[in-house]
């Protein structure tokens, strides 16, 4: 299989997939080592679980994005 093979198939994966794919392929080049990172990756996962879960609702963006600038127009 070639590049382009390898890129036309991975674009048919799911979004979820399609995203630990370029994570993984993110960390090849460039891997986390410092202390931060390594707690990010902790909140990150924990935040994933959560959602899965079912014990927080995501909210939209442009729900988060309204707010924000309803705070900010006074």
């Amino acid at each position: 299989m070639n590049t382009k093979e390898l890129i036309d198939e991975a674009v048919l994966l799911p979004v979820e997939e399609r995203a630990l794919v370029v994570d993984s392929l993110l960390r090849s080049l460039n891997q986390p080592e410092s202390e931060v990172d390594k707690k990010w990756i902790a909140v990150a996962q924990r935040r994933l679980a959560e959602l899965r879960s079912g014990l927080v609702k995501a909210v939209p963006g442009e729900a988060v994005f309204e707010k924000i600038r309803k705070r900010y127009e006074k």
